[in-house]
C-alpha cells in the first residue's frame, strides 16, 4: 500500500499506483479530495500531455501547486489518466 502524507494527514492511500520517472500517480478515487483546491497552473510534457495542478490545504496550511493530474494524457502515458502525483511537500512511502 502507498501513501501521501502532508502535515500529519493521509491525503492518499492506494495499492494501484502507477510509477512513471520516480513518481506514484495515485488513482483519483484514492485521493481525500477535501484537502485539493484547484490551481490555474498547467505544464505541458512532451510525451505525456498536459497536466493539470491542485493545491493542498491541510491543517490550515497551503501548498501551492503541489499535486497534479493527467486528464487526458498522451497513448504512452494511458497508465496515468486520471490519477495525482505529488509533489516534494508530499512524503509517498510504500508500507510494508
Amino acid at each position: 500500500m502507498w501513501t501521501a502524507v502532508i502535515n500529519g494527514e493521509v491525503i492518499a492511500a492506494s495499492d494501484n499506483t502507477q510509477q512513471v520517472e520516480g513518481n506514484q500517480y495515485f488513482p483519483m478515487g484514492s485521493i481525500k479530495t477535501e484537502f485539493l483546491t484547484e490551481s490555474s497552473k498547467t505544464t505541458v510534457c512532451s510525451w505525456k500531455g498536459t497536466a493539470n495542478y491542485f493545491n493542498l490545504v491541510v491543517n490550515g496550511e497551503t501548498k501551492l501547486d503541489a499535486a497534479w493530474i493527467y486528464q487526458t494524457p498522451k497513448d504512452a502515458a494511458s497508465s496515468i489518466a486520471g490519477h495525482v502525483a505529488f509533489g516534494r511537500d508530499v512524503e509517498v512511502t510504500k508500507a510494508g
